[in-house]
C-alpha cells in the first residue's frame, strides 16, 4: 500500500494505538477497537505484511544509558553524483553513534542525529569517523540543549 491506502477507521484506530503503545497485547487492543481477538489480529497482521507498520522499538532513555548528549550535524559533499551519495549513505549506517540520517536539498546534503556520552566522545567520533569520510566537504554542528517534543511514527487521522 502506497500514498492513502485503503485502511479504514479500525485500522487507523489500530495503528494509533500500536504507535502509542507498541506492547499492548492484542486481547487488549481488540476490545478498544470493538473486535475479538482473532479479527483484529488478521488486520494487525495485514498491516505488517503491506509495509504500513515496518516495524516495534522499545524508546529508550540515552541519558540513562550513557549518551549525554544530542548533536545534529549538517554535512555537505563535494559530489551529489549518485555513487558517491550511496556511498556517503552506506558508510553512515556503520557508524552506531548516528542515529538518523537525512538527504536534504538545499545547499546541505544531508542531516544526521548523532548521539554520544559527551563533548569530547561527539568531537572524537567527528574527526575520526565523520569528517574522514571521503568526499565530505564540510560538517556544521549544532548541539541539542533540550528537547521539547520527541514523537516518533506520523499522525493518525480517525476521521479518514
Amino acid at each position: 500500500m502506497s500514498g492513502k491506502s485503503s485502511i479504514d477507521e479500525i485500522d487507523r484506530f489500530i495503528l494509533d494505538t500500536l504507535q502509542r503503545e507498541g506492547r499492548i497485547t492484542n486481547v487488549e487492543l481488540a476490545r478498544r477497537a470493538g473486535l475479538t481477538a482473532p479479527p483484529c489480529l488478521r488486520r494487525v497482521r495485514a498491516l505488517e505484511e503491506s509495509g504500513i507498520i515496518e516495524s516495534y522499538h522499545a524508546k529508550l532513555d540515552p541519558r540513562t544509558l550513557g549518551f549525554g548528549i544530542t548533536v545534529f550535524a549538517m554535512v555537505s559533499l563535494k559530489s551529489q553524483a549518485e555513487e558517491d551519495l550511496r556511498f556517503f549513505e552506506e558508510h553512515i549506517r556503520s557508524l552506531p553513534l548516528v542515529r538518523e540520517c537525512h538527504m536534504l536539498n538545499g545547499e546541505i546534503d544531508f542531516i544526521l542525529k548523532v548521539v554520544a556520552r559527551d563533548l569530547q566522545h561527539f568531537q572524537d567520533f567527528l574527526t575520526s569517523e565523520l569528517t574522514t569520510i571521503p568526499n565530505v566537504e564540510s560538517v556544521k554542528t549544532s548541539l541539542t540543549i533540550r528537547t521539547a517534543k520527541s514523537e516518533p511514527g506520523v499522525p493518525i487521522d480517525q476521521r479518514g
